[in-house]
C-alpha cells in the first residue's frame, strides 16, 4: 500500500516562528517544526509523506488547498490570523473532499476575543489548539486515522 500523502499548510507570520512572540509561540522555528513532524512520522512508523507549505498570501493558501484536493490524501492547516477572517480559505476547504485538520499553536480561547472564532473551522474535520508545536503531532495522528 502506498504512503498517504498530506500537506501541512502554514499561513501568515508562521515563517516568523522562533522570533515572533516567543512567550506565545515558543522559540522553535518553522524548520524545527518540519524536522519534529518528520521525526515523529519516522519514529511512529507511519506511512505518511509530508509536503510543507507556508505563505503570507491568502491566494497562495487557497491555491494550495485546491491543489491538495486533487492530488493528496489530507491537509493539516494553520491559517494563522486568516483563520479569523478568511471566507476564501473556508470556501476552499469546503470545496474539497479530503480530510482536513485545523491547528493553532496557542489556545485561542485564552487570547483576545476576536481569536475565539475561526471562520475555517466549519471546513475541517477537527481542530487542535493550545498544545504548542506538539499540536501538529496530534494532528498527524488524527489525519492518519481519518484517511
Amino acid at each position: 500500500m502506498p504512503n498517504k500523502k498530506i500537506i501541512i499548510i502554514n499561513g501568515p507570520n508562521l515563517n516568523l516562528l522562533g522570533e515572533r512572540e516567543p512567550e506565545v509561540y515558543g522559540t522553535e522555528t518553522l524548520m524545527d517544526l518540519e524536522k519534529m513532524v518528520n521525526n515523529y512520522i519516522t519514529e511512529s512508523n507511519l506511512k505518511i509523506d509530508t509536503i510543507f507549505f507556508q505563505s503570507n498570501s491568502e491566494g497562495e493558501l487557497v491555491n494550495s488547498i485546491q491543489n491538495a484536493g486533487k492530488t493528496l490524501n489530507g491537509i493539516i492547516i494553520n491559517a494563522g490570523g486568516l483563520s479569523h477572517t478568511s471566507v476564501s480559505i473556508l470556501d476552499g476547504l469546503l470545496a474539497i473532499k479530503i480530510p482536513k485538520i485545523e491547528v493553532h499553536i496557542s489556545n485561542l480561547f485564552t487570547r483576545e476575543e476576536f481569536r475565539h472564532s475561526s471562520y475555517i473551522s466549519k471546513g475541517v474535520n477537527g481542530i487542535v489548539c493550545g498544545f504548542g508545536l506538539n499540536g501538529y503531532l496530534l494532528a498527524i495522528d488524527g489525519i492518519n486515522k481519518l484517511i
